[in-house]
């Protein structure tokens, strides 16, 4: 009997009908011979809908307040796909983050999962239940709710599970995201080290710390569509069975924005009391690049979320005085395009080659960050899809086939099924 734990986005739940769908897979799982776990995110945009609530009433909202108000859009989902399961003759039970024993730091909106105490869901199980967890939220040492952003499937390694299956509006992992590169492929297995250099650069299909857990559990990710039987990419660990690619894919983020302190002092210690006090506020910097010094003044570039460009700003205007810089220059207008393939540790001219295909298709770089299995540059936000297109095509990654359907809704694909007959 193995262990299933299935994980359901939110355009997956996000209707009565697709609630009900969700519970008829759910039961066929059960009804195969398999234990069974539901994580669940919050139905379609309902996220999207608390923030725009929150942001009407304050700009600025507590972050405390946040967690608890997002953490509700899970609670209804989970609640209603219990519910749907019961209906079908199964019974289920709902869990709450706390409920379901997952502990976190007590850092709100990005909270890390610390432990998993999973002795209800293990007791809802062994009674026969398919339990339903509300992913993204857990409860700190404090007993606040706290959420984690996305990946409610991190929940799969505390307790055991042999796979964890991740639904979405997409069939699996691709080398690029489609409907930036449309001839993109998708990969039947990619590593957990590819996977992990992906969803870190910008690949919205799994994210970064699902993939870590998965990794340190040995726990089986299936990435698939919700919207179809077909197979899926397998995350798991690299084997012979895989392709054989220098290049596993090209990742892309919009999100991050880019900030220069102009004009610092080359000195000892500098570099420390910025990014000290841009830690202290909690920013996650990403690329840092520091300017060749002149005359003993130098300028330093990073990039950061732009979720996190308050917190950022606060505490560089406060550091510049401190440090005797001049200004900061914020830049909005950027994104980053990765290049991640674990072949690149043992095949030379990787960078050559990306470089050389940017430069033909005329994409300004404006940084660059490397890491061994791993390239990452930036470039202006108006030149990311053609910069995503120019390296897809370089590596050889494009497929013959043109991407069309893999984002569309089973409503929209039985639209165009209709439209054909």
């Amino acid at each position: 009997m193995a262990l299933i734990v299935a994980k359901f986005g939110g355009t997956s739940v996000a209707s009565p009908e697709r609630i009900q769908m969700v519970a008829k897979r759910l039961v066929a799982m059960k009804e195969a011979g398999n234990q069974v776990v539901a994580v669940v995110s919050a139905m379609g945009k309902t996220t999207d809908e608390l923030v725009g609530l929150a942001r009407a009433i304050s700009k600025n909202p507590p972050k405390r307040e946040m967690d608890r108000l997002l953490s509700t859009g899970e609670q209804v989902s989970m609640t209603l796909l219990a519910m749907a399961i019961e209906v079908l003759g199964h019974r289920s039970m709902s869990f709450s983050g706390r409920q379901a024993g997952i502990q976190t730091s007590d850092e709100h909106s990005k909270a890390k999962i610390e432990l998993v105490h999973a002795d209800r869901i293990k007791q809802a199980l062994d009674a026969g239940c398919i339990p339903v967890v509300a992913g993204f939220q857990g409860i700190d040492k404090n007993g606040d709710i706290t959420t984690l952003g996305r990946g409610g499937s991190d929940t799969t390694a505390g307790i055991g599970a042999d796979v964890c299956e991740i639904y979405s509006d997409v069939d699996g992992v691709y080398t690029a995201d489609p409907r930036v590169a449309p001839r993109a492929r998708k990969l039947d297995a990619i590593s957990y080290e590819d996977m992990l250099e992906l969803s870190s650069a910008g690949s919205g299909v799994l994210q970064s710390r699902a993939v870590e857990f998965a990794r340190k559990y040995k726990v089986v990710i299936h990435s698939r569509s919700a919207f179809s039987d077909s197979e899926g990419t397998y995350v798991k660990e690299a084997d012979s069975s895989m392709e054989n690619a220098v290049i596993s894919g090209i990742a892309h983020d919009t999100s991050e924005v880019k900030i220069t302190i102009r004009d610092v002092p080359d000195s000892t210690g500098i570099a420390a009391r910025v990014f000290s006090a841009l830690a202290n506020n909690s920013v996650n910097v990403d690329m840092i690049i520091q300017n060749i010094s002149e005359d003993g003044r130098t300028d330093i570039t990073f990039t950061c979320p732009e979720a996190d460009l308050e917190n950022a700003k606060e505490a560089t205007k406060a550091v510049i005085d401190a440090i005797g810089a001049r200004n900061y220059v914020v830049d909005t207008n950027i994104a980053k395009v990765s290049v991640v393939g674990t072949g690149m540790k043992s095949s030379p001219g990787v960078s050559a080659k990306a470089f050389t295909a940017l430069a033909d298709a005329n994409v300004n770089i404006l940084l660059i960050s490397t890491s061994p299995i791993r390239l990452s540059v930036v470039v202006a936000a108006d030149q990311v899809e053609l910069a995503v297109r120019a390296l897809h095509t370089a590596f050889g990654l494009d497929s013959d086939k043109v991407f069309e359907e893999t984002m569309l809704s089973a409503e929209e694909l039985e639209a165009k099924k209709n439209k054909g007959r």
